[in-house]
């Protein structure tokens, strides 16, 4: 099936809602997303056009979806352009202008069939694309338990950096699980 890869539209925002609060119903989602079902059905409306709104228009925000040819969005991903006297986001404040992807979810009907593959594409395409900032790298976090996200990943091109950060509410010393940060330079 084709696939279309393109950045959200403000007026889009019931359709990045519905996508959102699919995903955080996935069974991956407790350890793909820093978010839970029950939080984000609860924010109101202007909350999600807010979001939608600054993810289609801003230039340090973009959310790209996958649509198929009837117009059902099937997966999604965001960049976050990150600069070092930016306020810190995740983890550390980065050492260079850099782009952080986000909110990565695929249905399970379109998996395996390279919208992930496609959506990674057009996301760090745009982030090399920008000229103020330029971009030196694109990151992202994957939770130590999530090996089918971190072997895609892989696959795309991303090292891990080495770098980690405590999920947000994990337990102390032993019970603490941790994010892994992965990497991509510029070519």
């Amino acid at each position: 099936m084709d696939y279309v890869m393109r950045s959200v539209r403000a007026e889009e925002w019931p359709l990045a809602r519905q996508l959102r609060l699919e995903a955080l119903q996935d069974p991956a989602a407790p350890v793909a997303f820093l978010d839970s079902y029950e939080a984000a059905v609860a924010r109101p409306d202007a909350f999600w056009q807010d979001r939608t709104a600054a993810a289609a228009e801003s230039g340090d925000v973009r959310q790209f979806v996958a649509e198929s040819p009837d117009g059902e969005w099937v997966g999604t991903v965001t960049v976050l352009v990150e600069r070092p006297e930016d306020d810190v986001r995740f983890g550390e404040a980065p050492s260079v202008d850099q782009g952080h992807l986000v909110g990565v979810f695929v249905r399970s009907e379109a998996r395996g069939a390279g919208v992930a593959d496609a959506l990674f594409r057009v996301a760090v395409d745009w982030a090399w694309s920008l000229s103020a900032p330029r971009l030196e790298r694109v990151r992202l976090y994957v939770h130590e338990n999530n090996p089918r996200a971190a072997a895609f990943y892989r696959r795309f091109g991303f090292v891990p950096s080495g770098q980690r950060m405590p999920v947000p509410g994990s337990g102390p010393g032993e019970r603490r699980e941790w994010e892994l940060e992965y990497v991509i330079e510029r070519g």
